[in-house]
């Protein structure tokens, strides 16, 4: 066999890739040039056009015009205007308060509407001890509310106000008759114990036509108060247990129908006792009186 000479292999291509398209080759087979060329350059393409459109200040003003036209007819649908506030869960009072205290203008569309707003500004009523507000079907802005209940009278500087068991302020009361039914509390403090004070009312039952109210001394405990100005001074524990006592020994001795201006339960092993003044007088006459005959 004889060796090819240089005219036989002159006319044949090398099968084999160059160096530049051998490295092309394999860059293309790596997965994020791929994606790149695949998307990343109609993304940039577009997005130069775009700009390129977009740098006319003109077309951007037009443009922009347009977006708040369809914003304006899609908000200006009938099915997107609410016309009409419903108030649930409330008394006619309360209603009545919350209808004129919203701050919106009916019909409105419900994309002007901010929900979190309007619950806050209903939620800060006294009488309202939470609220939910929420666009209903047909047009409706429905307000549902829990009133908070009234459980006693706080009397403090001059004003009484009713509050609930949490001691939060219901609304004001013009006199104590309107709610006779409940128990008159008074001093520093006395609407963090709202509860006590109810089982105090509860335990004084049997003398409940005589009772004023209850008084907070030092924000740790309760006096309570009859008319005649009479008193009894309760311990710091065990209130009601000693108003018991107290009213028991009432009921079997007339404690409260005599002449005793205090009666102090402070300390558990030692009640006693504090006239009224008159009577301290006639104690000590009828006591003079008794020395002077002892003495003749």
């Amino acid at each position: 066999m004889q060796p090819l000479g240089p005219e036989d292999g002159a006319g044949r291509r090398d099968p084999a890739p160059s160096r530049i398209e051998y490295r092309l080759n394999r860059l293309w087979l790596t997965p994020a040039v791929r994606v790149a060329v695949r998307l990343g350059l109609p993304v940039l393409a577009v997005a130069g056009l775009l700009a390129l459109w977009l740098g006319d200040a003109d077309r951007r003003s037009d443009l922009f015009d347009r977006y708040l036209d369809l914003r304006r007819e899609i908000e200006e649908r009938p099915e997107f205007l609410v016309s009409a506030l419903a108030v649930d869960g409330a008394s006619p009072e309360v209603a009545q308060a919350i209808r004129e205290m919203m701050p919106v203008n009916l019909p409105i569309s419900s994309f002007h509407l901010d929900l979190d707003a309007l619950r806050a500004v209903v939620a800060d009523l006294d009488a309202v001890a939470s609220a939910e507000v929420r666009v209903r079907p047909g047009g409706i802005l429905q307000v549902r509310v829990t009133e908070r209940v009234p459980a006693a009278i706080l009397q403090r500087a001059g004003r009484l106000d009713l509050v609930d068991r949490g001691g939060h302020r219901v609304a004001t009361l013009t006199e104590r008759a309107a709610r006779a039914d409940l128990p008159v509390i008074a001093g520093d403090g006395a609407e963090t114990a709202v509860d006590e004070a109810l089982a105090l009312a509860a335990a004084a039952g049997p003398v409940q036509d005589r009772l004023r109210g209850f008084v907070r001394v030092g924000e740790r405990r309760w006096d309570v108060v009859f008319d005649r100005d009479q008193r009894i001074l309760l311990p710091e524990d065990g209130a009601v247990a000693a108003l018991e006592r107290a009213v028991a020994l009432d009921l079997a001795a007339d404690l409260l129908a005599r002449d005793v201006a205090v009666v102090d339960l402070r300390m558990a092993g030692r009640p006693t006792l504090r006239l009224t003044a008159d009577a301290l007088e006639e104690y000590r006459q009828i006591k003079g009186l008794s020395t002077e005959v002892s003495g003749q």
